[in-house]
């Protein structure tokens, strides 16, 4: 896992101005919530990366549950934090709205478990496919997963939308789908 810089950079900077833009008083609590506590611990980490990243090694075969918790409210890096928090910011401020604040927080606990649990079996899943014990070291941080979850959510309760991607505009029936390859693309890691 890479060491990211601490501190005041770019990324945050950005993210600061956009929030700013769009005015505290405009995002719902929850959502503000959650962009604050990514920001603090992006900026106090609770610990090092690789010792909040989740993977199979880590959670399953050292019984540290904990990760679980920490790594989607730890971010490799600005930029990683900029992207995620402004997906959050807009998907959040669309849903939160039409869920309300409760259902929402509730929502946004169980996806951040809940995706660290898919994104373990799905490893375990190609260590037995592909018989490369390597996946269960994969090492992951991050709310990315969360997000993806809010996508498909969002495009359930606002079905029918057109979402451009790269300027391309795309049923968002399946613009999540096409964002998470880009992602992929964008950012490997």
């Amino acid at each position: 896992m890479e060491r990211r810089q601490r501190g005041v950079s770019a990324g945050l900077l950005l993210l600061l101005y956009q929030i700013s833009q769009v005015g505290l008083q405009n995002i719902p609590s929850v959502t503000l919530g959650v962009l604050v506590l990514n920001i603090f611990l992006f900026l106090n980490p609770m610990r090092p990366l690789p010792e909040v990243c989740l993977s199979v090694n880590e959670a399953v075969h050292k019984k540290n549950w904990q990760r679980l918790l920490l790594a989607p409210f730890h971010h490799a890096d600005d930029w990683h934090l900029y992207y995620n928090m402004i997906s959050m910011l807009w998907k959040g401020i669309m849903l939160e709205r039409k869920l309300k604040s409760i259902w929402f927080a509730y929502i946004i606990a169980v996806f951040s478990v809940l995706i660290g649990v898919v994104y373990m079996v799905l490893e375990v899943l190609l260590v037995i496919i592909l018989d490369d014990p390597s996946y269960e070291m994969n090492c992951g941080v991050g709310f990315s997963g969360v997000l993806f979850a809010l996508k498909v959510l969002n495009n359930h309760y606002n079905p029918g939308r057109v979402s451009s991607v790269f300027g391309l505009p795309i049923s968002s029936k399946y613009a999540c789908w096409v964002e998470l390859v880009a992602i992929h693309f964008i950012s490997p890691g």
